[in-house]
């Protein structure tokens, strides 16, 4: 199946071909013809849905557009947004933060300390709704002293405190009008924000409309108007923007392989790939009766071939996985030995663990047959190619794997659950990886602390987590780092695919198509048409 699938096109290339195509975001705005283009047709796969930005329903990159944070993640570090400067105490417990003069809400109110205030009130008000982020555990006051000045304290240091507030949600900010008297737990009466853009129009599952904003304090954006068309089916999409009638798809799930080969070459359309930004990976339940036997997790870590998967189901676009994060990640450059791919070391695990090939050629050990569920998401076609291909694969070495797919939210509500013997999942990627994946294996946000709860060393490795969370010197952080990244990949539980990456294709007329810290952005506000 691989091999059929890695000669579907006649093109042939690779992710270092395709970079070179990638567009550079250089200030060329100047330069662009005044006659240009200044309505962009965007497209996603599904409704902006619930835009309201203290919850999590809506689309990430349309609540981008809208709304803006105290600060901003760059390439080189943190900058200011809404605020624009701060300090941080010697104790790394109290961040005082000076709020930019003269930004307003789109509908005109002025956003000072005093409205975003309000919002963290909105934020803290639904708390339990928020705790996945550590910070709020450890939040114990939010405080306007004065029109200018925010402040934050902790009970303990945080280091990724920056982070979590710079990302697109909870912490964007919201006009206080817009509330729901004072709250957004329940909803918020329209989306009104500080961003580039304001949602002038929309139909449900059809498409939305956003407009520059004429009260933006920041730098203009060169395109006034987004259209954003709501098309499900990929092959569709391609058609449409072969026919001029989108100029932009974006995102690490809009786009496939096929397509990305089938462009690495056109003078039409143009293809951009970002720097890995996600993990994709199998999970293993150790408190499963089967994988709970190490062996067993060593031996599938040995028979999966992420080569084969890299280059046959992604043409080579998405580079393999030997570790649970890439060493480009912050703090995951750790030196580990990766899982050879061998089907003979893995049926000698096996072998040496007290699994016998049966008269089905399924092993058995003790009456049990070492037959596996694999659970994955049903609306990903990616994760059923891979599932089969591994399927056969674990054949070969005597193990049964039965796939199930499943819609999103069940498939998102058993993994939660534990309810699973090898579940597909993807790590929560940048900025939030590594803290954030981390600190989801202490509770049950997603598959990991079920997955972990049959590990010997599970309290030791929470433990760590928390505190690489507090700490405040880098090399005992490292340290943690180490011991955590280390221990996960010697319990075997994680099997690392290949390493995501953001992936654009466009028309050739549109410039500064590039690729921020946060996979789930769009840089509307870099963009422009020649």
């Amino acid at each position: 199946m691989i091999a059929g699938c890695s000669t579907n096109n006649s093109t042939t290339t690779n992710k270092q071909e395709v970079a070179k195509t990638v567009a550079a975001s250089e200030d060329k705005k100047d330069e662009a013809d005044s006659t240009g283009k200044e309505e962009l047709v965007f497209v996603n796969f599904r409704d902006i849905r619930d835009l309201n930005p203290h919850l999590y329903a809506g689309e990430m990159y349309a609540q981008e557009m809208l709304y803006e944070t105290l600060v901003t993640i760059t390439e080189d570090g943190y900058k200011g947004c809404l605020a624009e400067s701060w300090d941080i105490s010697e104790d790394g417990r109290v961040y005082t933060f000076k709020i930019r003069e003269g930004v307003y809400f789109s509908d005109g109110t002025i956003c000072d300390a005093n409205a975003i205030k309000a919002n963290f009130d909105a934020i803290i008000e639904n708390k339990e709704r928020h705790t996945w982020l550590e910070m709020m555990n450890l939040l114990v006051s939010v405080d306007a002293p004065d029109s200018n000045t925010f402040v934050i304290t902790l009970s303990a240091p945080y280091y990724p405190m920056l982070t979590e507030l710079g990302v697109t949600r909870p912490f964007a900010i919201i006009s206080p009008n817009a509330m729901m008297n004072g709250s957004t737990k329940d909803g918020v009466k329209e989306y009104i924000g500080t961003g580039p853009y304001v949602l002038t129009d929309f139909v449900i599952d059809e498409y939305a409309v956003f407009e520059a904003n004429d009260n933006y304090w920041g730098e203009k954006p060169t395109i006034q108007k987004i259209t954003v068309k709501v098309i499900p089916d990929n092959q569709t999409r391609i058609l449409a923007l072969e026919k001029g009638e989108i100029d932009l798809i974006y995102g690490k799930n809009m786009i496939d392989a096929d397509a990305i080969t089938k462009y690495a070459d056109s003078e039409e359309i143009k293809v951009a790939l970002s720097q890995p930004t996600s993990t994709r990976q199998l999970v293993m339940n150790t408190t499963d009766e089967i994988l709970g036997d190490i062996e067993v997790r060593k031996a599938l870590q040995h028979a999966t071939n992420k080569t084969a998967i890299a280059e046959g189901i992604f043409y080579g676009l998405e580079e393999p996985a030997d570790f649970l994060f890439s060493k480009t990640i912050p703090y995951c450059d750790v030196a580990l030995t990766p899982y050879e791919y061998n089907l003979e070391t893995a049926s000698q695990l096996l072998e040496d663990a007290g699994w016998v090939v049966g008269s089905d050629g399924i092993r058995e050990k003790a009456g049990v047959k070492l037959s596996l569920d694999m659970l994955y998401n049903s609306d990903s076609v990616t994760e059923k190619t891979i599932a089969e291909y591994l399927q056969a694969e674990y054949q070969q070495i005597g193990v049964q794997i039965i796939i199930n797919g499943q819609e999103e939210q069940s498939y998102r509500d058993n993994m939660k659950a534990g309810n699973f013997d090898i579940v597909f999942n993807i790590s929560w990627g940048t900025p939030y990886d590594p803290q954030s994946s981390l600190s989801g294996m202490t509770a049950p946000v997603y598959g990991d602390y079920a997955a972990q709860l049959g590990l010997d060393n599970k309290a030791e490795i929470d433990e760590a987590i928390e505190k690489i969370l507090v700490s405040t010197d880098e090399t005992t952080r490292q340290q943690l780092y180490d011991f955590v990244l280390e221990s996960l990949h010697k319990d075997a539980l994680y099997i690392p695919l290949t390493y995501e990456c953001n992936k654009a294709i466009y028309t050739k007329d549109l410039q500064g198509v590039t690729f921020t810290q946060s996979q789930y952005e769009v840089p509307f506000y870099n963009m422009y048409f020649e």
